[in-house]
């Protein structure tokens, strides 16, 4: 059986309510507060079957400005929306409202019912035709149906009813293989059940006894019971409104705007870059870091909306922003929002999302207004490819390129194959299907032979790198296995060696600089000028060697552990650095501070290698430096 949802629209008093009955027999103000006001408060539920068999939810929304937000919460996942205008008072504030929402939410198809046709004759609702014909002309209503009814005589009743059977069967069903996802518009409790949240699939589907996660909270718990249009079903799918049972979670633990989803495949977000389209009507034009009220799915949260490309947003015009809430929510690319003032309580805007978990953009960047763009106008492949390609090094796998991009699972799954048998993507973890992209891929090989590179450089008497020293020297977002990956090829393709544990280039050998003892020589005359030690530059001259193998002798022994280099030309052998550190230490702990002057006695050394010294002691934070004075730094006091 196919399932559309339809949502009415229309200003307070207008009948939709009334409507709703007329259709189905079902009245859905079913709160005591409804009955006694005579108006709707809440979101209303019932169905129709139509002659065709298409079943027909139906959201009965409230009409009255201070519950708009309901409204928008209704009219979320609705496939058609029935524009509701009252024959004896025609286009009203909260008609136009719910018309700019539902154009906001990009509804595409619709019809306009025009009640109370009993109070009014020909004339008048002739009028009201035509005031709602030039209303609707530049939105997706302009070819929409004019049904005129009367809810209490049931006149007009059968053609709606047949119009509605039409316009359904032009619906596209929605898809139940993408991630499954119900935003709450209602929570209560069953006698005999517990706690019972109710919403419209908007996309997959679930199944009786699965576990589901309520998100932002995380909390997760079996469905016991699903029930579609008061009946009870072992699945429930995209396009139905389900309420569905929760086993072991209490009604405290769920609100309305919360989403129910399969656990660890939505990740909650309080940062998103949306394209934001402005009302003509506005009042006023949107500045940068504006707060307003941020309304997607049954949700509502506080934004502050970052321009990227400009200081202001004039009534009519579109743009990119990012968009800075006060709590989280659930979204995906590709879903609709609305914006309401946050003081002038109104509707003034809207758009789609581009991107749920972004970073924090600069503003009036060019690249961000490029990628932006493409996620924008690009298919959902280039966004598929941009998102990979930013991930770096790190890669990114399948579950989490489904929260970026609007795909289903298997598409996305058959795109990554693809692109990695074109030689597009490299393969990290094939159980993750994690990939990254081949340009990252090469950029990394270069770095890592450039690593290499610079260290046989640096210490030419050593035959190689260990693995775990070199991956230590690369980028802390580098993937493990992408670097397992990459070592490997790397010595298939005999660009690297392994020998032992060290890894080398293959033009490298050890250095013969050693042949006349001279990494023993340096060790014993650097031991031997105790805390005023020869530079490279001296020894050089001394021993009329070149010094470019005597500094490369000292790099040696600093990355043996034998030396210390305390800053470019400046070299102390371990022994008495160590020394003159712990006297250092004990000095401090007994007089608590120690001036410059009072650190040069304490050494014997000469100003040239105490100021390095004692400053290469605050670098290392052991001495915190206060005025002209040093103490021990917090925690090195006992």
């Amino acid at each position: 059986m196919k399932h559309v949802i339809l949502g009415t629209a229309g200003h307070i008093d207008h009948g939709k309510t009334s409507l709703v009955k007329a259709l189905t027999g079902v009245d859905t103000d079913r709160l005591k507060e409804e009955k006694e006001r005579g108006i709707t408060i809440e979101l209303g539920f019932t169905f129709l079957d139509l002659p065709s068999g298409i079943r027909l939810g139906i959201v009965d929304v409230p009409g009255h400005e201070r519950f708009v937000k309901h409204m928008v919460a209704g009219a979320w996942g609705i496939d058609l929306v029935a524009l509701v205008i009252a024959g004896d008072e025609g286009v009203m504030p909260q008609t136009k409202e719910h018309l700019d929402i539902c154009t906001l939410l990009r509804v595409k198809k619709g019809l306009i019912i025009l009640t109370k046709m009993d109070l009014v004759d020909r004339e008048l609702l002739d009028m009201v035709r035509e005031e709602v014909t030039d209303a609707v002309r530049n939105t997706f209503l302009k070819e929409a149906p004019i049904l005129a009814v009367s809810s209490t005589t049931g006149e007009g009743i059968p053609q709606l009813i047949s119009v509605l059977d039409h316009l359904s069967q032009k619906v596209e069903e929605r898809s139940s293989v993408g991630l499954f996802r119900l935003p709450i518009d209602r929570v209560f409790i069953m006698k005999g059940f517990g706690t019972v949240a109710t919403g419209t699939i908007v996309s997959g589907g679930i199944t009786l006894g699965e576990t589901l996660e309520i998100l932002p909270s995380g909390r997760e718990g079996k469905i016991r019971n699903i029930q579609v249009y008061n009946q009870s079903v072992e699945k429930a799918e995209a396009g139905q409104r389900a309420a569905v049972n929760i086993q072991g979670i209490e009604t405290s633990d769920v609100n309305r705007g919360d989403v129910l989803a399969r656990p660890h495949t939505l990740t909650p977000t309080r940062i998103i870059d949306a394209y934001l389209e402005y009302l003509p009507n506005a009042p006023r034009p949107l500045k940068n870091r504006t707060i307003q009220r941020f309304h997607i799915g049954t949700n509502l949260a506080a934004a502050s909306i970052y321009l990227m490309d400009r200081e202001e947003l004039s009534p009519g015009e579109g743009g990119f922003v990012q968009l800075r809430l006060d709590r989280p929510v659930v979204a995906l690319p590709q879903d609709r929002f609305v914006i309401r003032g946050s003081s002038v309580i109104q509707t003034c805007g809207g758009g789609v999302i581009l991107d749920t978990h972004p970073d924090k953009h600069k503003r009036f960047s060019e690249k961000v207004i490029s990628d932006l763009t493409l996620l924008r106008d690009g298919t959902r492949e280039d966004a598929l490819r941009q998102h990979i390609l930013h991930s770096g090094i790190g890669g990114m796998a399948l579950d989490d390129l489904l929260k970026r991009v609007a795909m289903a699972p298997n598409e996305a799954r058959a795109i990554l194959r693809r692109k990695v048998e074109k030689g597009e993507l490299v393969l990290i973890d094939p159980e993750k299907l994690k990939v990254v992209d081949c340009s990252q891929y090469r950029e990394l090989r270069e770095v890592i032979l450039s690593q290499l590179k610079e260290f046989h450089g640096r210490f030419p008497m050593k035959s190689g790198l260990a693995k775990e020293e070199l991956r230590t020297k690369l980028p802390g977002d580098l993937d493990i296995k992408l670097f397992q990956i990459m070592i490997g090829e790397l010595i298939r393709s005999d660009k690297i060696v392994l020998e032992k544990d060290k890894l080398r280039l293959p033009g490298h050998r050890v250095s013969s600089s050693d042949e006349k003892g001279l990494v023993k020589k340096v060790e014993e005359t650097i031991l031997k000028g105790g805390l005023q030690p020869p530079s490279p530059k001296e020894l050089s001259e001394v021993w009329s060697e070149e010094e470019a193998g005597i500094l490369a002798i000292f790099e040696h022994l600093v990355h043996e552990g034998i030396l210390v280099k305390i800053r470019s030309g400046i070299y102390f052998h371990r022994t008495p650095f160590e020394q003159v550190k712990e006297n250092l230490v004990q000095f401090l702990r007994k007089n608590r501070e120690i001036t410059t002057p009072q650190f040069k006695e304490m050494t014997g050394a000469s100003r040239k290698y105490v100021i390095p010294l004692i400053e290469y002691f605050d670098q290392i934070k052991l001495t915190l430096r206060l005025g002209d004075k040093r103490v021990l730094r917090a925690g090195k006091e006992g």
